[in-house]
């Protein structure tokens, strides 16, 4: 896994799947480079002050390298986002919460390119 760092690989992940849970939201869409595994975190000031954000960044980087090794899939960028939930949330929960969300994410992503796979096949 490597770290998503320059806003056009957020933006262009804001435009792709998203999935909202209690604890957090995902967004991911297909990366520039087929073998690597891309995540990125992120908290807003809604959150709370510095020390809060940075504290449900930690929570979410855990979860990530929990379940994204296992779920994640290479080529890939995953953002993400923390929620009021994710700071109070047992990590238990918020682990399962992010399998969920990879789950849901992917089954959109594989309907998106069979649809577009087809759509393409049918014009020729």
């Amino acid at each position: 896994m490597t770290r998503l760092k320059t806003r056009a690989d957020f933006l262009n992940a804001q435009k792709g799947v998203r999935r909202v849970t209690p604890s957090l939201t995902l967004e991911t869409c297909a990366g520039p480079d087929l073998g690597v595994l891309r995540v990125g975190f992120t908290a807003t000031r809604k959150l709370g002050n510095a020390v809060a954000r940075n504290r449900a960044k930690r929570r979410l980087r855990a979860a990530a390298a929990a379940i994204l090794p296992a779920k994640g899939r290479a080529g890939a960028d995953y953002v993400l986002v923390a929620r009021p939930g994710t700071l109070d949330r047992p990590f238990a929960s918020l682990t399962s919460d992010l399998a969920a969300a990879v789950e849901a994410a992917h089954l959109r992503l594989d309907a998106q390119g069979s649809s577009q796979g087809s759509s393409q096949g049918s014009r020729t």
